[in-house]
């Protein structure tokens, strides 16, 4: 049974007290801290604009928002803010951080392929649930999976469902509309082709890549968020396993990833094929093998935040009714510089 969302409309200053502490800035909005009056306690704030667009956003997180891998949405109010109609959506506080930040701010004990594999059965199992529901999230990306808290019984949750869209099996077109960010976006979105929910499996595909070696398998060679020559790479699935970071994975890693960043969609695994993946079923019996994914990400700790800032910035000069990146000229990527420069890389 799907869930509804019930909108208030109370002011939402009646129940809680709005913070200025930014939080995040999603596709549509920017989330704040709020606390609620009557017992004190925080939660996550994220304010829209009142449009049909942001109502099936709420709509869409609301109706996923009871799975454990993903963020809860407890209220929804309708309001007027500075004379403008809009959304203030109350969801829970996730303060346990981004995923690569997290693994990148690690200190002495190394990240392993168990921890990889327990990430990815997380993930996975949220993107299941949704396309259970015939939602297609449009947006996984490591900045839009959050840690509860800094614990390290922390869970993993997926947020921002500002892309996401439901496919009512033939009643409603196919995804047409490109939507995506650089370095996780599937072959077909790029194309003119229609696409579907396997987008989301192409994403879990990079992630589980980037958890692996600590940089992506696809990026651009100009410093551009997403070149002619990246576009390429990806329509092609021109990846590799070279080099140290990849000595140690396993094979079943591997096979995962090949399965999710099959070129032609027909030929790639649903999550439900993944979720039955002995790299997944098995998660907490993969071997502890430490990985290079931390020390990697640590070797360009101040070099990471650029390549997220470079996807946001091509996120936000996108228009979501068609498709239209502006050329960053300015945009240098010198993470991935560094990672070929050093590892020889030749992708």
């Amino acid at each position: 049974m799907n869930m509804v969302v019930k909108f208030k409309t109370n002011p939402i200053k009646e129940d809680y007290i709005i913070g200025s502490q930014v939080l995040g800035v999603g596709i549509n909005g920017k989330v704040v801290e709020c606390r609620r009056i009557n017992d004190g306690e925080k939660f996550a704030l994220k304010v829209l604009r009142d449009v049909p667009k942001a109502r099936r956003e709420v709509e869409l997180h609301y109706e996923a928002s009871r799975h454990p891998h993903i963020v809860r949405i407890f209220e929804v109010y309708e309001n007027t803010y500075n004379n403008v109609e809009c959304l203030f959506v109350v969801m829970e506080c996730m303060e346990g951080g981004e995923l690569f930040t997290r693994i990148q701010e690690r200190s002495n004990d190394a990240f392993t392929e168990r921890e990889a594999a327990n990430i990815m059965y997380s993930i996975c199992s949220a993107i299941a649930y949704l396309h259970g529901l015939n939602i297609a999230h449009r947006d996984i990306k490591p900045e839009n999976l959050l840690y509860t808290d800094p614990s390290n019984h922390a869970i993993l949750k997926l947020t921002d469902f500002g892309f996401s869209k439901r496919l009512d099996d033939g009643t409603e077109k196919p995804l047409e509309t490109p939507c995506y960010t650089p370095y996780y976006v599937a072959p077909e979105v790029l194309s003119s082709k229609k696409y579907d929910k396997s987008c989301d499996v192409w994403s879990a595909g990079i992630i589980a890549y980037i958890l692996l070696c600590g940089y992506p398998p696809f990026y651009s060679h100009h410093g551009l968020p997403i070149s002619p020559g990246m576009k390429k790479r990806i329509r092609a699935g021109q990846y590799n396993f070279v080099g140290p970071e990849w000595d140690r994975v396993s094979e079943a890693a591997k096979d995962l990833i090949r399965k999710c960043l099959k070129t032609d969609p027909a030929e790639r695994s649903s999550i439900n094929d993944i979720m039955c993946h002995k790299w997944i079923t098995h998660y907490n019996k993969i071997p502890e093998t430490p990985l290079e994914t931390t020390k990697v990400l640590q070797e360009q700790r101040l070099q990471w935040p650029e390549v997220q800032e470079e996807m946001e910035k091509a996120l936000a000069s996108m228009r979501v009714d068609e498709v239209h990146i502006k050329s960053l000229n300015d945009a240098k990527n010198t993470l991935l510089a560094k990672r070929m420069k050093s590892s020889g890389h030749t992708k």
